[in-house]
């Protein structure tokens, strides 16, 4: 089993925000507290002690203030999330590395767990989360959350050579390896849970729906 302490946690806030105004989404407000900062705190208990930092491009001086390390993007013009995934596994101290996105701020407290027990019964090097659509089917398919993935260090260097191809969509990288699904299916799971907010009204609307 993958032990808490061999998991670095990264939030992701590096992106450009072009659906949210341009506006630096990690800082935006969620009840009260920066969604970088609650991403934070809702990740430390997962990962090892002293393993989080934030991936961010722009006001780094407020992202330092959150108490983590503060990286950029090793990659120019930002190209998304992989980018971010780079940088965390270039900076990472811990054998694995858990990435999830600063804009869904109700991602599992157990996020960590269920992915390190997907990736070791797998036997696989990333493991990502999936969870049932919420668009009103009898039967809603589940779909992949893949940058909320547990990833292990070994893969840093085919991430380089992926992205210095050109390569930038997450799933397509992830879907050159064997790789391990956690399926939030469970009696209690939150089916809100992977909800993201790419605009204001999004995130005002995740704003009322959580407890």
């Amino acid at each position: 089993m993958i032990a808490r302490s061999d998991i670095a946690g990264m939030v992701l806030a590096g992106g450009q925000g072009a659906r949210m105004g341009g506006l630096d989404k990690g800082l935006q407000s969620f009840q009260g507290v920066p969604l970088a900062a609650h991403a934070l705190e809702r990740l430390r208990p997962q990962v090892g002690a002293g393993k989080l930092s934030i991936n961010a491009n722009r006001n780094l001086d407020a992202y330092a203030g959150f108490g983590v390390p503060v990286v950029a993007d090793t990659l120019a013009d930002h190209p998304g999330p992989l980018a971010g995934m780079l940088t965390g596994l270039a900076h990472c101290d811990a054998p694995w590395l858990l990435t999830v996105p600063c804009d869904t701020p109700r991602f599992p407290t157990d996020l960590a767990q269920r992915l390190a027990e997907a990736a070791t019964q797998a036997r696989a090097a990333i493991a990502i989360a999936a969870a049932p659509e919420t668009s009103g089917e009898t039967v809603p398919a589940l779909r992949f959350h893949p940058v909320a993935c547990l990833l292990s260090v070994a893969l840093r260097e085919d991430l380089r050579q992926y992205l210095a191809g050109g390569g930038r969509r997450v799933m397509d990288w992830i879907a050159r390896h064997p790789f391990a699904t956690a399926a939030f299916v469970r009696p209690g799971d939150d089916p809100e849970a992977f909800r993201n907010a790419n605009t204001l009204a999004e995130l005002r609307l995740l704003e009322t729906l959580t407890p």
